[in-house]
């Protein structure tokens, strides 16, 4: 049991070798034709293909079954599904809106915690801490917001002279329960502030 597990024979590595080099070219040239969004995790749709572009090749380098014509058929399916959506969501507003998590506002101007928010995006104080350890803010009070994008990536944009309102095109989809993103001429909403 333990030799077999061990040691296989040289026609079972030698086909092990075969399925690398055919999944790396057929990933390679699938990603060349899809172009650059093939590896792009913009979206929770693209983080969900790659993770099965990844599982593909795995089980068909790994493993007997499926075969490598399967894996490449899978591949190809993949990366053809992968670009149907992009061209698609490009043109309809209620697609992207169905396959991409909008983001959400967790902390506004000034390093005020949004409580609401940070609820709808189970997101503790001690995640926030982190995330801002990790992009060297050191006063919350020089933050202008942080965004947990729909991929789950947290943005911090950090002050620019202003205020930042729901007018800015950056901040154009982001979700914001609280109220805090609101145009100039609205008056500050009241909310539970903490720094953390």
């Amino acid at each position: 049991m333990w030799k077999e597990w061990l040691l296989n024979p040289p026609m079972t590595l030698l086909a092990v070798l075969a399925s690398t080099l055919g999944m790396y070219l057929t990933a390679l040239l699938l990603a060349r034709w899809a172009g650059v969004r093939s590896f792009a995790q913009m979206s929770a749709f693209d983080i969900a293909i790659t993770i099965a572009i990844g599982s593909v090749i795995a089980t068909t380098i790994a493993a007997a079954t499926p075969s490598l014509l399967q894996g490449m058929t899978a591949l190809f399916g993949l990366y053809a599904v992968q670009l149907v959506v992009s061209l698609l969501r490009l043109r309809s507003h209620r697609l992207q809106a169905t396959v991409d998590n909008a983001p959400i506002l967790v902390m506004g101007q000034g390093g005020r915690l949004l409580w609401e928010n940070m609820a709808v995006a189970r997101v503790t104080e001690d995640d926030l801490r982190q995330q801002l350890r990790k992009a060297n803010v050191l006063d919350p009070g020089q933050v202008q917001a942080v965004i947990i994008e729909g991929t789950g990536n947290v943005h911090i944009l950090h002050g620019h002279g202003r205020d930042l309102s729901s007018d800015d095109w950056v901040v154009e989809n982001v979700r914001d329960y609280s109220g805090v993103l609101r145009s100039p001429d609205e008056p500050m909403p009241s909310a539970r502030t903490r720094l953390p």
